[in-house]
């Protein structure tokens, strides 16, 4: 812990003294990962770790006008925490324990891309520092990679219908009602966009054509005849997905040295012929699967409500 928050604090000095100024100055970044109130400090997951009350992680304060790298704030002492799966059974696909035995970032490490969709961010002594500010929390907590871990969105839409195949429209707005499909998170028990981690070496295209497949269609629970009929019917739609958000999201499992980025796409099936023959079946990664009616109330897992916003916007539905 002495090595980090030593470093935290000289990253903190070297930043104040540069008049540096991070993208966490908007207020709207760190709500999910981020104690914002000195009375009742959030903790961090710790579902997913079966953590004993008493080993519950909480973050600490960090107020609005301290989030920035670039705010001097000596007193900051954040939690250190990695989850003990990462520590004790090393998983192949996260990095290693010690930051500083890897030697390249900001770049494509072999295939384990250590890019940033914000662009170069900084590191202090060899360890990488969340280019968003202060999370009260430093370490990697749940997240296997040091630095930016990168995940892929698919929001699959289709226009809400009547019985003879017309669609809906919302009372008030006159507008068109969208549906996307959504998962229950099995971590947090929270509605979600069935999204994922990319496997290294994978391109975007595969790891969101692949992360709906395995959570909404239970793909991997059939035989490979039945998966590959799944795909094939999947495929045409998977061929015209628009880009709606590319950048870093406001996670949950965000640490001041490790981060989830995101691409997210929208898949839109117009004249729902691709899902009037195909059922939706939860996966092993979640809990249930369904269409959910877009709308302002949704709520919704980190920043996903925002990704689905903007694909209800684009196509001028409801919201």
């Amino acid at each position: 812990m002495g090595l980090l928050l030593s470093i935290l604090n000289t990253f903190t000095s070297y930043f104040a003294f540069n008049k540096y100024t991070t993208i966490s100055e908007d207020k709207k970044y760190h709500k999910s990962c981020r104690s914002t109130n000195p009375n009742k400090l959030i903790s961090y997951q710790s579902k997913i770790d079966n953590l004993k009350s008493s080993d519950i992680v909480y973050r600490t304060y960090v107020p609005d006008d301290k989030v920035s790298w670039s705010v001097s704030w000596s007193e900051y002492k954040p939690v250190e925490y990695t989850a003990p799966k990462l520590i004790q059974n090393k998983p192949d696909w996260a990095d290693v324990q010690n930051p500083l035995d890897i030697k390249s970032w900001n770049v494509i490490d072999g295939k384990t891309d250590r890019r940033s969709h914000l662009g170069r961010y900084e590191l202090i002594d060899g360890i990488p520092i969340n280019p968003c500010g202060r999370t009260g929390v430093c370490g990697r907590g749940q997240l296997g990679k040091w630095g930016p871990n990168h995940a892929a969105d698919p929001i699959v839409t289709r226009w809400k219908r009547d019985q003879q195949g017309n669609k809906i429209f919302d009372s008030e707005t006159k507008k068109p009602i969208l549906q996307f499909v959504s998962i229950r998170r099995l971590d947090t028990n929270e509605w979600a966009i069935p999204g994922g981690m990319c496997d290294p070496g994978e391109k975007i295209s595969q790891t969101l054509k692949r992360e709906f497949m395995e959570e909404a269609t239970d793909c991997l629970g059939k035989n490979s005849e039945s998966r590959q009929q799944i795909e094939n019917h999947l495929n045409l739609l998977f061929e015209n997905g628009v880009e709606i958000f590319r950048g870093y999201v406001d996670d949950p499992r965000n640490t001041d040295n490790a981060w989830m980025e995101t691409i997210a796409y929208n898949f839109h099936d117009e004249d729902d012929t691709v899902f009037k023959e195909l059922v939706l079946s939860a996966g092993d990664d979640a809990g249930s699967v369904t269409w959910m009616d877009i709308d302002h109330k949704l709520k919704l897992y980190a920043s996903h409500k925002k990704f689905v916003q903007k694909a209800a916007e684009s196509h001028n539905a409801h919201w």
